[in-house]
């Protein structure tokens, strides 16, 4: 498979500080990078017109979910044969997307997801209280979505054109990873856990989700999905 038909899909709001250190190693790989702007107010654009990628921008902020989305349909139409989701602040390791893309290409399953806690030094440098807090996650979506998973609100996550064309999210902001492995598992889509490492740097750290706002995000999750 040609790397152009391998579309790395990258929402982004605020990141002007880390957006051409995040993307650079994506261009440099030969991936198709999609950046969707979801009506960032400081200096992203501008960073990001400068670079070979493709661009969208939403007029006002939407959320990731919908950023992911967007970027989702973009591809598609482009014809995205397999396609990536990379947080735009650091955190993912650009060296573990041939991980995640293997057993795609082998044909073994429909969706690859990463998680930090097949390894255990990964998971040893998560800071405590969130490792905690994503434990907890992962019993609920268990629980909810039927789902077998150590790692459940891993944004690192790779689709087959196949299960990418059958995934719809609804959820516009952070409940949507709940959300797609709950599709994953209603819609029977083959899938696996591949061992990846999350770089928490002190930037990610500061924008990383509260503990408040991550229980927010399990009841927006139960709400988008009995109410819906």
């Amino acid at each position: 498979m040609k790397s152009e038909n391998i579309f790395i899909i990258v929402p982004t709001y605020n990141e002007a500080a880390v957006i051409q250190e995040t993307l650079q190693p994506l261009i440099d790989g030969g991936y198709s990078v999609v950046v969707v702007d979801d009506g960032s107010t400081d200096e992203t654009y501008a960073k990001i017109k400068q670079m070979p990628v493709h661009i969208i921008r939403h007029i006002i902020n939407l959320g990731q979910g919908a950023a992911l989305q967007t970027g989702m349909e973009y591809a598609l139409s482009r014809g995205a044969d397999i396609i990536v989701h990379f947080d735009a602040d650091g955190q993912h390791d650009h060296h573990n997307i041939g991980h995640l893309l293997r057993p795609i290409l082998e044909k073994r399953v429909d969706v690859a997801l990463g998680s930090r806690f097949l390894n255990k030094e990964h998971a040893r440098q998560i800071p405590l209280a969130k490792r905690s807090l994503l434990r907890l996650a992962t019993l609920f979506t268990i629980l909810v979505s039927n789902i077998s998973l150590t790692d459940t609100h891993n944004g690192f996550r790779a689709f087959s054109r196949n299960a990418a064309e059958k995934i719809k999210i609804n959820e516009n902001r952070m409940a949507h990873a709940s959300e797609i492995l709950h599709q994953i598992a209603k819609k029977k889509l083959s899938y696996t856990e591949v061992p990846i490492q999350v770089l928490y740097t002190e930037y990610a750290k500061n924008k990383g989700q509260s503990i408040s706002n991550s229980i927010n995000i399990l009841i927006d999750f139960l709400l988008g999905r009995f109410l819906r």
